[in-house]
């Protein structure tokens, strides 16, 4: 049973920073792509980075390149989104998701944590 439980969301200024956390058990962690989405009150969920099993290739949504990061620590079975000059509109739940398929070339996100609310003041 693949779980994934997201932490370090909170409430932040604009231009503030946080460090969202995703850990994984239930399977061989180093062996699938993981990403993160968001969903805002009112929009469909979106993808906001993506990173392969190794963590060598990493993919980004045009509206947070440049301002986060995502990682991942295969040792740690965690995965990371540094989120640096915060903006209200990056306000949203923020959802880990992990591979169906190991060494997949295009993730297949079926499985999902609970989320976490990131919630960024103007």
């Amino acid at each position: 049973q693949v779980q994934l439980v997201e932490s370090g969301g909170g409430l932040v200024q604009a231009g503030g920073s946080l460090r969202l956390s995703c850990a994984a058990s239930g399977r061989r962690f180093s062996m699938y792509a993981m990403g993160w989405f968001r969903q805002a009150p009112g929009k469909e969920r979106e993808f906001v980075a993506g990173i392969n099993w190794s963590g060598r290739n990493r993919d980004y949504a045009d509206a947070v390149k440049d301002r986060f990061t995502i990682s991942r620590d295969n040792a740690k079975n965690t995965m990371y989104l540094q989120m640096n000059s915060l903006k209200p509109e990056d306000t949203a739940v923020y959802y880990c998701a992990a591979d169906s398929v190991p060494y997949g070339l295009t993730p297949k996100y079926d499985y999902w944590g609970q989320g976490t609310q990131v919630t960024v003041s103007s």
